[in-house]
């Protein structure tokens, strides 16, 4: 079993980059789990309406929302360990930045599709 990475912002519509990465990290070996508390699967992979639902171990997180949607989401964030928090284009903006590392997170500012060596466009 791979890394387990949780996906926040997974989208059912195969355009959206929150269901290009599941796709992406999926591809790369590592255990996806969606989280989005409107979908039951994305991919065919289990849907958990947040982190705080997800047993056991999440490595890495990404995030696909935007940032005024991100305030709670970054307290649930620091209310477990979850090792690297991705903040991608779109979900980077600074004062999300600086509230996640007030938070104590580790935050990584960019494209984690890229970072996990794949092509967003190739999905």
């Amino acid at each position: 079993m791979g890394k387990i990475v949780a996906v926040i912002g997974a989208s059912a519509n195969r355009r959206k980059f929150g269901n290009k990465a599941v796709r992406a990290f999926r591809d790369a070996g590592y255990t996806v789990v969606p989280i989005n508390p409107h979908e039951q699967t994305i991919e065919g992979v289990p849907c958990f309406r947040s982190v705080l639902d997800v047993p056991g171990t999440i490595d890495m997180v990404t995030v696909y929302l935007p940032p005024d949607a991100l305030s709670p989401v970054l307290r649930e964030l620091a209310a477990r360990p979850v090792g690297e928090v991705w903040l991608n284009p779109g979900a980077d903006r600074d004062d999300v930045v600086a509230a996640a590392r007030a938070l104590g997170l580790h935050v990584i500012v960019a494209c984690s599709i890229l970072g996990v060596g794949q092509r967003p466009e190739a999905y």
